[in-house]
């Protein structure tokens, strides 16, 4: 079998496993790679250190041999409003409600995702019966999924960092098979990969609360409320707090305003459809809800869902934040009960949930009454001790 075919069946495999797209590239050093390094030194990682992995400047250094690289996305975009468009109360006699990252509204996608890869590592070798070796990634290895998925022809790498493809957007999961099999790439030789559509656009740029997006195609991950909320474990810089607004964990606004996801297909398989546990969804979660639940609660209701990452207590630190932001006055539903938690963490022996829940108190005018605690370190976006 020629390794036109080979590719070509590969692909066929992989839209039978239910994958919405499937490109290969090749397994060399890509180009945006070698920026990887700068990007590093000027600290925009913050305290991910797994970035810093030699092996993620080269695919040769992931796997010895290395000759392909298939890439394949899977959608999850569902029917829901996108968080720019959901209002912030749904429920005028309930209280204040938060937002979760749409990725996150349902199974974990490194499961979801790493399960259909090793399917079609299985079909791989049964189809081929020469011996090659392949290894799945899921954001849990050293290969930088969307610089390989734009060299598999999948899209391009837009202005917010993310990859975009001209049909259905953003709105998908990336994972990638390293491969010592020799498969043609989607990109001939002579072709360059698909162009960037982004223009003259800036509306992820202009959008973003915090000005994380600090130049175009460029991500100072310490000022993104994706990083802010899920990735960093201690106290939550102060002047990035009011920015980061309702979100609970992750963010989706530079998504949301790009032009390239209003026409986006609805493809999300039921597991991405946002869980539902008695009266509480995870589109636009109850912040009280939230702020009360206990170990066994989170564990239950998180259980196989991506926001397990950021753990109980990095949970209940963003609900005080969104909390401190939603504008809850005297009066309105559950504001007393919602004073009445934040006065009770306020006055745990957990500093960074102590401090957090004081500063959502004196955003809700409880100031006059805060218990006293010591204040929770914070490192500031730019590094500045």
């Amino acid at each position: 079998m020629t390794n036109a075919r080979a590719a070509a069946r590969t692909m066929e495999l992989a839209r039978e496993l239910g994958f919405d797209l499937c490109g290969i590239a090749q397994a060399g050093d890509f180009p945006e790679l070698e920026r990887l390094r700068e990007w590093l030194e000027r600290g925009h990682a913050g305290e991910m250190q797994y970035l810093h992995d030699a092996r993620r400047h080269s695919l040769s250094l992931a796997m010895h041999d290395a000759r392909s690289v298939i890439v394949c996305a899977l959608g999850y975009n569902t029917a829901f409003p996108s968080s720019t468009d959901a209002p912030e109360q749904t429920n005028p006699r309930a209280g204040p409600q938060g937002w979760i990252s749409r990725y996150a509204w349902g199974d974990d996608y490194h499961r979801v995702l790493g399960e259909k890869l090793e399917a079609l590592v299985e079909r791989l070798h049964d189809e081929f019966r020469e011996p090659f070796l392949a290894r799945a990634y899921v954001d849990t290895g050293p290969i930088v999924e969307r610089v390989a998925a734009k060299y598999a022809g999948l899209g391009w790498l837009a202005k917010n960092t993310c990859l975009i493809n001209e049909e259905i957007g953003s709105w998908f999961f990336l994972g990638v098979i390293v491969t010592t099999l020799d498969l043609a790439t989607s990109i001939g030789p002579a072709d360059a990969p698909v162009p960037d559509l982004c223009g003259n656009c800036s509306l992820c740029i202009d959008a973003c609360p915090t000005g994380a997006i600090v130049e175009p195609y460029v991500l100072d991950a310490r000022r993104c409320i994706s990083y802010l909320t899920i990735e960093l474990r201690g106290a939550i810089p102060a002047k990035l707090r009011e920015p980061i607004g309702r979100h609970v964990f992750g963010c989706d606004i530079c998504q949301d305003v790009c032009p390239w996801n209003r026409r986006a297909p609805v493809t999300a398989p039921p597991n991405f459809q946002p869980r539902q546990r008695g009266e509480h969804s995870l589109c636009a979660p109850d912040l009280e809800w939230l702020l009360s639940l206990s170990e066994a609660e989170f564990r239950e209701m998180f259980r196989g869902s991506p926001v397990k990452r950021t753990k109980r207590r990095g949970l209940v630190r963003n609900a005080c934040i969104a909390i401190g932001n939603s504008g809850l006055r005297p009066g309105e539903p559950r504001y007393g009960e919602i004073g009445a938690r934040l006065s009770q963490l306020a006055e745990s022996g957990d500093a960074v949930l102590a401090e957090h829940a004081r500063w959502a108190l004196e955003r809700l005018g409880f100031s006059s009454s805060l218990p006293q605690a010591a204040a929770a370190r914070v490192v500031p976006p730019d590094g500045q001790r």
